[in-house]
């Protein structure tokens, strides 16, 4: 993530940077007012580079889903475009706003001269500039409100819908006020094809094609509780389920008012088309859907996507699998994929992190499963047992000298324990795999 986004970023102020000092265009003013100018112009193409970039990964195109990672990285690479995208246009809105700073400090003597459009031309520019002001304020409102986790799922999902909408009016607002001689220069074609994919995840998405390829119907078959504050769904899907792997999740829709929410998928692909939910309540949505789903009801479901898959696993590497409460879901769905064939099951270490061995309503599933696998070595840390996993305990009897990689599915507070412990534990030689499951 960080990667595309300094790429992204460099790669667009280099654009820029090769009009300003070779092409020569920030001329005819003096130094503020040009300073001025070619700020404002940057901030701009920044600002609509990484929306641009938000826009595309929103309609989940699956040719970028292994180079990145997933698509909970992908999710996760389009949020902080986003949130870059709005800051560098709050920056762009700002310099706009020092016209009368300059003046006041510098007079107007040096000011650029402004073109001298006619017609419809002067008319669609005029337009382009209070859209993009107004779309601006909208952004920036929808930032707030995403960076406010108390702020309920349902109305923020149905404000996110008019991102689209809103990335329209900056992209005509940069198409139209962009400087005319950029189009003959490098940083023109790096925005014209930055636009022509900001517009095609903003059609695809106001057309209602994200993820329809991959979306098959199907009806719920048995609903189960094994604790209070857990329902297991199982679900019948229709011809055209292409089939998963252990560890991906699916989008799946039991309400459609509600729309689609993201869950992993808790068993193994038998190529029957039948997929189980182990589905925890964490949320206004979840803690009420223990009373919504009933066997019989339709359901649909989108995917498979992730890239938290046993099959990508280092054969060579020592295996430290981890999970915390229900992040136990995608090694469940490792563990029976192993059945058929245990002998092919790896070396590793699975270690479970619960509130409560006792009432734990997995272990015994989980006892059962790694009885007939006798490379995987389940250990359970029970919080209220004083059992808490660290990084030492961890690498417990591991070979330092060789690679070694920790699966980790849980909360982001425990991931970012053990990681720090590891880091300096084990600096070198350690891979840290993880579910990035954050789609808001």
């Amino acid at each position: 993530m960080k990667t595309l986004l300094a790429g992204l970023i460099s790669l667009v102020t280099l654009a820029w940077g090769w009009d300003v000092l070779v092409a020569g265009s920030a001329s005819g003013g003096s130094a503020p007012w040009v300073m001025r100018q070619e700020a404002l112009y940057l901030s701009g193409l920044l600002s609509i580079a990484l929306m641009s970039l938000a826009m595309l990964l929103a309609a989940r195109p699956a040719w970028l889903e292994g180079p990145l990672g997933g698509l909970d990285r992908m999710y996760r690479t389009h949020k902080w475009a986003g949130i870059l995208a709005v800051g560098f246009a709050a920056l762009h809105w700002l310099i706009e706003m020092s016209d009368d700073i300059l003046k006041f400090l510098f007079g107007r003597e040096g000011r650029l001269p402004k073109g001298h459009d006619t017609g419809l031309l002067e008319i669609l520019r005029d337009l382009a500039e209070d859209m993009g002001e107004w779309a601006i304020y909208a952004v920036l409102a929808m930032l707030a409100l995403t960076l406010w986790k108390r702020f309920p799922y349902r109305p923020w999902r149905f404000l996110h819908q008019a991102m689209p909408v809103l990335y329209l009016m900056l992209a005509f607002h940069a198409l139209l006020l962009a400087p005319v001689d950029y189009w003959a220069q490098p940083v023109g074609w790096l925005l014209a094809l930055l636009l022509g994919g900001g517009v095609y995840g903003s059609v695809h998405s106001l057309a209602g094609h994200i993820g329809r390829s991959r979306r098959v119907q199907g009806k719920v078959v048995a609903v189960e509780h094994p604790a209070a504050d857990i329902v297991a769904v199982r679900c019948q899907l229709d011809q055209g389920w292409r089939g998963h792997r252990p560890g991906q999740f699916a989008f799946v829709t039991f309400d459609r008012g509600e729309g689609p929410h993201p869950f992993t998928i808790a068993s193994a692909d038998h190529g029957d088309r039948t997929i189980s939910f182990q589905i925890k309540a964490l949320g206004d949505y979840t803690r009420s859907l223990a009373d919504r789903v009933q066997p019989g009801q339709a359901v649909t479901v989108e995917g498979p996507y992730g890239r938290f898959d046993l099959d990508r696993r280092n054969p060579r590497a020592q295996q430290i699998w981890v999970a915390a409460g229900i992040g136990i879901t995608p090694f469940l769905a490792w563990l029976e994929s192993l059945q058929d064939n245990p002998g092919q099951a790896p070396v590793a270490d699975l270690h479970y992190c619960t509130r409560d061995r006792k009432t734990d309503p997995f272990i015994a599933r989980l006892e059962t499963l790694c009885t007939s696998l006798p490379g995987i070595k389940l250990q359970v840390h029970g919080s209220r047992q004083g059992e808490v996993l660290t990084a030492a305990g961890m690498l417990a009897a591991k070979d330092r000298s060789r690679r070694a990689e920790v699966w980790f599915c849980g909360p982001q507070s425990l991931s970012e324990k053990l990681r720090k412990g590891l880091d300096a534990t084990w600096p070198g030689n350690l891979r840290f795999h993880q579910e990035a499951f954050e789609m808001r």
